[in-house]
């Protein structure tokens, strides 16, 4: 997926590394991301689980960023 910001023209792919990047960095690749509110959920519940929500949450980090795009009106090309 690729998407373009509206005012400037820059262009961000979204590929499936997301879920391997999230994999091994968890909740901070959400925050380098700057997706505050999924840093902080999973994160959370990171701590509550013990860590196994970090081998879960990965297989949406694709479309939690892309629906994050949206909200933020970039436009998907």
């Amino acid at each position: 997926m690729t998407f373009e910001h509206p005012n400037n023209g820059y262009q961000e792919t979204i590929t499936n590394f997301s879920i391997l990047w999230c994999l091994v960095f968890g909740s901070l690749y959400f925050a380098y991301k700057g997706i505050w509110r999924h840093f902080v959920l999973s994160l959370a519940i990171g701590i509550f689980t013990f860590g196994v929500s970090w081998f879960i949450y990965p297989f949406f980090a694709k479309n939690i960023i892309a629906t994050q795009y949206r909200k933020n009106g970039w436009l998907e090309i």
